[in-house]
């Protein structure tokens, strides 16, 4: 099979991302084009802004990425994209751009997961095989355990029935009034905290089943700043214990997370466990898992922090359908949830 470039496109969320790659993994060009500026107002992400945004920004970022990579458009031999999961009319531009842009050059178009892609950022990064392994993706839309048996083949063990452990850190950091991304402020905050300050409840903790809630946790915080019947009062924000109150929810965040992923180890029998999504981004979790991973003997990947959050370079998952000429046709449509 002679070589390939592929250009890969990424617009599941608030991130326009272009992304040029080969068949080798060899990353020549990786464009992130953020839109914070269009969100932080809001304290979240607006779906219908995000569209918005996508439809200015896709097209100077490709034009970057080929920039950066010294390549024309008629070097390209393949278009992925991330088909989803995730917000349907960001998802849609993305999906519309690669199909006009394979059509026109005459090239496959390759479909990828999003959430399969935040698990091969570890193969990536890692520069050698990682499956079969464990995997879990937690990032701001998603929080699940696989079962990997190889880059194409991952089987869901669990997840989460409400908010993901990326969705409760903005929207704690929002309530904290820390901002927007919430992550990293309450994450820096919570470096000048005692994470044992609060006693926060740990959802399904002492139970087997591979599932998430961090719904009541982020309740739990609300009540530390307004108790039940109390008004929020926001002026009250400056005078809490707030470094205290981040600290001891990161710490909640991140014993539920390690717990079970503990647990998915041994009901698999897997010696190997892969972490993607933003979230592994916090230096806590990061340390946490290292730490039980170590005590444990299973092997640890961990993507580089550039490959954590939405990025279209952890589409090269495409490169793996490639090789097996499993292509996508014209008729590819979006799909904005998991499973």
């Amino acid at each position: 099979m002679k070589p390939c470039l592929f250009l890969a496109i990424e617009t599941s969320c608030d991130e326009t991302s272009v992304a040029i790659f080969d068949e080798q993994l060899h990353v020549k060009a990786n464009v992130i084009a953020s839109q914070t500026k269009w969100h932080e107002r809001f304290g979240g992400v607006v779906p219908e802004v995000a569209a918005r945004a996508h439809m200015e920004l896709l097209t100077p970022t490709i034009a970057e990425a080929l920039s950066i990579a010294n390549l024309s458009m008629k070097q390209i031999g393949a278009v992925a994209v991330h088909h989803g999961p995730g917000l349907a009319g960001a998802l849609l531009v993305g999906l519309s751009s690669a199909k006009m842009i394979a059509l026109g050059l005459g090239v496959p178009l390759i479909g990828v997961n999003h959430v399969h892609s935040h698990l091969y950022a570890c193969r990536m990064s890692a520069g050698r095989e990682i499956f079969p392994c464990v995997g879990m993706v937690v990032s701001g839309g998603h929080t699940i355990l696989f079962d990997c048996e190889s880059a194409l083949q991952m089987k869901r063990l669990g997840g989460t029935i409400d908010d993901a452990a990326g969705e409760a850190f903005d929207k704690v950091a929002n309530l904290l009034g820390l901002g927007f991304p919430g992550g990293p402020a309450l994450e820096k905050e919570a470096r000048l905290g005692n994470p044992k300050a609060y006693s926060y409840p740990r959802s399904f903790i002492h139970e087997e089943r591979l599932d998430f809630s961090f719904s009541g946790l982020k309740t739990a915080v609300l009540y530390s700043i307004a108790p039940p019947g109390e008004k929020l009062n926001l002026v009250k924000i400056d005078t809490l214990p707030r470094a205290n109150m981040a600290a001891s929810f990161q710490e909640a965040v991140v014993d539920v997370l390690a717990v079970k992923c503990l647990q998915a180890l041994r009901r698999t029998g897997r010696k190997r466990l892969a972490v993607g999504g933003g979230v592994i981004a916090n230096s806590c979790l990061r340390d946490r898992l290292a730490t039980e991973c170590s005590r444990l003997g299973v092997e640890l990947f961990v993507p580089q922090k550039d490959l954590c959050t939405d990025n279209a370079a952890m589409a090269a998952l495409a490169v793996e359908y490639w090789k097996e000429q499993r292509f996508s046709n014209l008729s590819l449509d979006i799909c904005s949830t998991v499973y």
